[in-house]
């Protein structure tokens, strides 16, 4: 039996923060909070880490495999299981023809490969999947297959097994590293820029969190509370209680099984902060912002793991309308007439009511 080496891992999911929606400007006087202004917009946070289209000629090469190939000299005849209504081939072949060219400098040795997706007896088959079962498995497994260094370890078919849903570029990327395997190139070989663990994946688009119902994995939030900058500390923080126990009752339009436990963890999925300054917009009496893992790379956080609400110079008996506003943005609504009805069009007086009766 084939020895089995840990798959390259979809080791970071690019984080994302930036501020949402409207920010709450000053008027001027005691109604610092009364008009609406632009936030700023989400900045982008990517990395690229090469790939198959790197640039080979600036590696050192360090062939670790035997002086002979253990798969023989006739070509390698490989299948290919697509997931559905995807066509994955050509991603195959682009990996294949990788090793085609590269094969001889880093395994130390030639290999050819035929690509044909439905042969009845294949040497090897890549086989895209939803879960990974070979080697060893975690949430960020991207592929396996078995390390081999010589001809008495294949068992043919042997199996690539890839994820399911990258992009096009990132399952090259893995299918090309998952193939090294087989050559006899473990995580430590050359091509770093293919062989490593360490590189950045991405799926295939995913919608955006502002575009999901509910952009949370789930509805049980932790809450930080850090008001003590506040004019009246005690009373700023049962404003934002009130706030969380509307949404815990089940505001209008709302989710109705969110929970809330307050922690002393900034750490914490909800943040509440009363600060000097916005971290906005200059003069913004409040805003949220947001930070959540961009799997796809197109720059928009695809789900929140972290919401702040930041409450600048705001009068206490509003702290807890301005709490309330922008939870509903973290929980899913972007357009003030999708808000619960206190924070539609709401004025000066009525953001210091009772509002959450």
């Amino acid at each position: 039996m084939s020895r089995r080496v840990l798959a390259l891992s979809l080791l970071l999911l690019v984080v994302l923060a930036g501020c949402l929606g409207p920010a709450f400007g000053a008027e001027g006087g005691s109604r610092a909070d009364d008009r609406p202004s632009s936030g700023s917009s989400p900045s982008s946070v990517t990395s690229s880490d090469g790939g198959p289209g790197a640039d080979a000629t600036t590696e050192t090469a360090t062939p670790t495999a035997p002086d002979g190939n253990p798969w023989g000299t006739d070509p390698v005849v490989v299948a290919v299981e697509s997931p559905p209504g995807r066509d994955v081939v050509p991603l195959v072949r682009a990996a294949t023809a990788y090793w085609e060219a590269n094969a001889t400098r880093y395994a130390g040795y030639a290999v050819d490969y035929e690509v044909q997706p439905d042969a009845p007896n294949p040497d090897l088959v890549v086989s895209f999947r939803d879960e990974i079962t070979g080697c060893e498995r975690t949430d960020h497994t991207a592929g396996c297959a078995p390390y081999i260094t010589r001809a008495g370890q294949i068992d043919r078919p042997v199996t690539v097994e890839i994820k399911i849903g990258l992009s096009d570029a990132s399952t090259v990327q893995v299918v090309t590293h998952e193939l090294g395997h087989t050559l006899g190139l473990g995580h430590d070989d050359e091509p770093q820029a293919v062989m490593r663990t360490g590189v950045t994946l991405t799926t295939l688009p995913q919608p955006n969190a502002t575009e999901r119902a509910f952009p949370w994995v789930d509805p049980d939030f932790t809450v930080f509370v850090d008001v003590d900058d506040a004019p009246d500390p005690d009373a700023a923080r049962q404003q934002v209680y009130r706030a969380l126990g509307y949404y815990k009752r089940g505001a209008p339009g709302m989710p109705t099984n969110l929970t809330f436990r307050v922690v002393d963890d900034p750490d914490a999925d909800l943040v509440v902060r009363y600060a000097d300054s916005s971290p906005c917009t200059a003069g913004s009496g409040s805003c949220g912002s947001s930070r959540g893992p961009d799997p796809d790379g197109d720059g928009a956080s695809e789900r929140y793991s972290q919401f702040t609400v930041t409450l600048v110079g705001i009068d206490t008996a509003a702290l807890g309308w301005h709490t309330g506003y922008w939870l509903a943005v973290a929980f899913g609504t972007e357009s003030d007439d999708e808000k619960p009805p206190p924070f539609r069009d709401a004025s000066y007086d009525e953001r210091r009511s009772e509002w959450w009766e």
